[in-house]
């Protein structure tokens, strides 16, 4: 089933207030994260007219409708209600005009009001039906706020994604989720882990059982979401495959159609997980930042062998 956003949530979300007290919303719902604001609409012009969108009329809108006769005011209402736009939003608490909420109650459509201004709230309804609506996946794994970096730890089950992220929550990093970690696509460039509700907080350990991170470690070890930014694959070591040395290249991991960098880290004895991860997230970070390590090494090794040639 694809995510949906009911019209009662965005109601309780932004504080709207309901115009239309005849028409039901409870079973209402947005299927669409973008919005419009119905200008041209009300100027006749529909094509390429998105009538599943959120409909937003800020005072550009209602000015112009308050200035239209009633005739052709009164069609191009009609044809937009007769579209089933799931509803219609009016901001800076501006009132109905005449005939709105004859066809809202005829074409079932809910009319709300909004006390902030039209560019604020438009913003901040996209952030959030991007957020609500945005396709979604949950994958085996372990999420982690390493130096704000969002580390996404996965690999085969009992390979030590717990006990990894254990050491680090000790280490001062936070906690997001464990075992089943929900992915949305937010953009084409962010990726956005969180926890289902009914085991957020809670980390398996085998051997000890469930605990509960925020309640043993305290609210500053865990939090709600997090942007994951690079995923770490813990595997058990093996002889017959060459693993990265230098990191001039970097494996990439699929998730909804975007890229994420992937490191795959082998396990054997007496290899601290943890300090690990550490490192790759600062790294990692160092990167984003314009430092690479391993170029500016190999920059150094080229640069001392053009000088002894030179010699």
């Amino acid at each position: 089933m694809p995510p949906v956003v009911s019209l009662k949530k965005l109601a309780d979300e932004f504080n709207l207030t309901k115009l239309t007290e005849q028409v039901n919303i409870d079973d209402k719902v947005l299927l669409n994260p973008e919005i419009n604001r119905p200008a041209l609409q009300f100027a006749g012009f529909f094509d390429h007219f998105d009538s599943d969108r959120l409909q937003i009329v800020g005072i550009v809108e209602y000015t112009y409708l308050c200035h239209l006769k009633d005739e052709p005011r009164n069609k191009n209402l009609k044809k937009i209600f007769a579209r089933k736009i799931p509803c219609l939003v009016m901001c800076r608490n501006l009132p109905m005009v005449p005939a709105m909420d004859k066809y809202a109650r005829e074409y079932d459509v809910p009319i709300f009001n909004s006390s902030e201004n039209t560019t604020d709230f438009m913003g901040e309804a996209s952030r959030f039906l991007r957020a609500q609506l945005a396709p979604r996946t949950q994958i085996h794994g372990v999420l982690m706020d390493v130096y704000g970096v969002g580390v996404l730890i996965i690999g085969e089950s009992g390979v030590g994604k717990s006990e990894t992220a254990l050491e680090m929550i000790k280490r001062g990093h936070r906690f997001v989720a464990n075992d089943a970690v929900e992915i949305r696509r937010v953009s084409t460039e962010t990726l956005v882990g969180s926890c289902p509700k009914n085991i957020q907080y809670f980390l398996e350990l085998r051997g000890i059982g469930i605990i509960d991170v925020q309640r043993m470690y305290g609210v500053e070890s865990v939090r709600d979401t997090q942007g994951i930014d690079l995923v770490i694959k813990l595997e058990i070591y093996d002889e017959t495959k060459e693993y990265d040395r230098i990191g001039l290249t970097y494996d990439h991991m699929e998730i909804l159609g975007n890229r994420v960098t992937c490191h795959s880290v082998p396990i054997r004895p007496g290899r601290n997980l943890a300090i690990i991860c550490e490192a790759a997230a600062l790294n990692h970070r160092q990167r984003r930042m314009g430092y690479n390590a391993a170029s500016a090494l190999t920059e150094r090794i080229m640069s001392d062998i053009e000088d002894g040639r030179s010699d």
